[in-house]
């Protein structure tokens, strides 16, 4: 799961993966990161219908000997239509979603800022250290606090597909009593 503003690692072997990041580092175009919906055991798995672009920010060598990536999620897209190429690599036709990335966060929604402040100052890790104009902003409140948070995969799927920051708030203070449960 990538959201937009996120941070990504990867690791990279497969000849279609490393060709696709060849491609995108020479045309310089980010490539998109879906969720993969469980297959059935006779069809292959199929990415869902809604992700996230990703921009490369960094190469590395793991320990291995494998290609490390460090990715920053971008915009969130809607996927039209999808092939698969000969390789196996899968290329869809997106259509992009605006999102108002500038929307203040409403006063009903304050409490989840101070979460997310609660949440960095333990976690630490890229974001801990954002500029104080973020904590305003109700994208980026949204969005961290959905891949901070232990949800599973369908309830973060189902956050990026809110169809706005204010839509997400509301099913992360919807989900956060099943965060409990999950304890006991």
């Amino acid at each position: 799961m990538l959201f937009p503003g996120g941070e990504l690692r990867l690791r990279i072997f497969e000849t279609r993966y490393i060709d696709m990041i060849r491609l995108c580092t020479r045309e310089q175009r980010p490539f998109g990161v879906c969720l993969y919906l469980d297959a059935d055991g006779e069809t292959p798995a199929q990415p869902a219908a809604l992700g996230t672009t990703t921009k490369i920010v960094d190469f590395y060598t793991l320990a291995d000997g494998m290609l490390g990536l460090t990715c920053i999620g971008g915009q969130r897209f809607h996927v039209e239509r999808t092939k698969v190429r000969d390789n196996g690599l899968i290329v869809a036709e997106v259509e992009f979603i605006d999102d108002d990335v500038d929307a203040a966060v409403e006063p009903e929604h304050s409490l989840l800022v101070h979460l997310l402040e609660r949440i960095l100052e333990q976690v630490g890790g890229p974001h801990a250290k954002a500029p104080r104009a973020h904590f305003d902003q109700a994208q980026w409140i949204s969005c961290r606090l959905a891949e901070l948070l232990p949800f599973e995969m369908p309830a973060q799927q189902h956050l990026l597909q809110a169809p706005t920051a204010y839509a997400r708030m509301q099913r992360i203070i919807d989900l956060l009593p099943s965060l409990d449960q999950a304890g006991d």
